[in-house]
């Protein structure tokens, strides 16, 4: 069969998606002059602009984006690009990298093959639906984010309510007249939810345990404040909840219009209701668990808690700041709602914002825990040669955003041309050997 990119077959890296983490290890290893190619299913870096709603805006200050030789360089560092700004930006860095990619190829499997003269010959074989690619060594750059998660309990709901998932929807005017129920309540469930609340639609908000934050405090962007406090470093390794810390539900808040908090508790003020967390749905009726105070509390918890750690760090630098506050609650449950007609609430929409599931059934090698989460270190598996890049906290905070995998890229570059240069070396030294034999 022919080859999709330039007729060759074997490639010494071959990395597995065209996102922002593989075209960022596209432009490592271009850098040290290492051969690859990048398959991607779709089309490269296309989830910012198939899966993020008309109003969407990063959540991180523009600073932050700073991919491998593509640093954002507009006049707004610490505002928030909006959708069709963070899409410019990263059709640029595409230009940038002229990454030796194919596009709309689908990776079905990658194993290893054993070779003839020991581990150091053994190669991956990747499979894919345009024939197969061999390499010395495979990067997992796909992500997290692959099956939308939607409960069992939607098939429950009547055929004439709509229903969407977050990487489906785009604007309060795609959802049928009438009322909306938005299932959770982290960074996307809250910004929908906002989106139509601000857009006049009733909404219903379906919350769980997700943290939330300020968006400023003490005269300073909280991101700023954090990034002097170093947090954006911190290894995965030293965090207090470990790995751990993978499974959090990201903090709610929003770069919407400048930047702001997200408070549910004044969206209750201002119409919008509130219950707990989504358990089932019967006889017409969503049922909810009686936890919505406690959703909210926690979440409030949080949002003082990382204000107080920087209070504590004002005081450690003796820095000239705002005085400190706390928030204070503007509103309270006045009972706990367990119940939710659906037609007497006028609910013609449901969209469910409970995130992704990974799916690496594909990779074939043994390298994943009991809940099918790769084990690695800073992206490196127990299997040589099989690395994952772009993953939530495969380092740090920021390895699943715009803002720390440039570091992972550069590690796992380095990780890479390393091992090419031990096989290189350990098949130098087998050649002697193998006259000797001959002779």
């Amino acid at each position: 069969m022919s080859h999709p990119y330039g007729g060759r077959s074997h490639y010494s890296v071959v990395i597995v998606g065209g996102g922002q983490a593989g075209l960022s290890l596209s432009h490592c290893l271009q850098q040290r002059g290492i051969d690859h190619l990048v398959i991607e299913k779709r089309s490269l870096v296309h989830t910012w602009r198939t899966q993020r709603w008309d109003s969407f805006c990063l959540v991180t200050p523009n600073w932050q984006c700073q991919l491998p030789g593509w640093g954002y360089i507009g006049s707004d560092p610490h505002g928030f690009m909006v959708k069709d700004q963070i899409n410019e930006w990263l059709a640029g860095f595409v230009e940038h990298v002229k990454a030796p990619a194919i596009e709309g190829v689908t990776v079905e499997r990658v194993f290893r093959v054993p070779g003839t003269g020991g581990r150091e010959h053994e190669r991956f074989t990747v499979q894919t639906d345009a024939g197969l690619y061999t390499a010395d060594q495979v990067v997992v750059a796909s992500g997290g984010y692959h099956k939308p998660i939607v409960p069992r309990l939607a098939e429950k709901l009547p055929t004439d309510v709509a229903q969407f998932h977050s990487a489906q929807y785009r604007n309060p005017a795609q959802l049928p007249e009438g009322a909306v129920l938005v299932v959770g309540c982290g960074q996307s469930g809250a910004q929908i939810a906002e989106d139509l609340h601000l857009a006049g639609r009733k909404v219903h908000l379906a919350t769980g345990n997700a943290p939330r934050c300020a968006r400023f405090y003490r005269g300073r962007e909280v991101v700023d404040w954090l990034a002097d406090m170093k947090y954006y470093d911190m290894p995965v390794t030293e965090h207090p909840l470990r790995e751990g810390v993978r499974d959090n539900t990201n903090h709610y808040v929003t770069g919407r219009d400048g930047g702001r908090d997200i408070d549910l508790r004044r969206f209750a003020l201002e119409g919008m209701e509130l219950y707990g967390l989504l358990e089932g749905f019967d006889g017409g009726r969503f049922e909810f668990q009686p936890n919505l105070r406690d959703n909210l509390d926690q979440a409030d918890e949080t949002y003082n808690r990382i204000n107080a750690s920087i209070d504590r760090h004002i005081a450690a630098q003796g820095i000239d700041a705002p005085p400190p506050s706390v928030y204070t609650p503007v509103w309270e449950p006045p009972e706990e709602r367990t119940r939710l007609d659906l037609a007497a609430a006028g609910i013609t929409s449901v969209v469910w914002c409970i995130g992704f599931s990974p799916d690496f059934a594909w990779v074939d090698a043994p390298v994943f825990n009991g809940r099918g989460a790769p084990v690695h270190l800073r992206g490196v598996t127990n299997e040589p040669g099989l690395y994952f890049l772009g993953l939530p906290w495969l380092h740090t905070w920021g390895s699943g955003r715009f803002s720390g995998v440039a570091r992972d890229a550069e590690f796992l570059a380095e990780a890479i041309e390393r091992r090419k240069t031990e096989r290189r070396d350990a098949r130098t030294e087998e050649m002697p050997l193998r006259g000797l034999h001959a002779a």
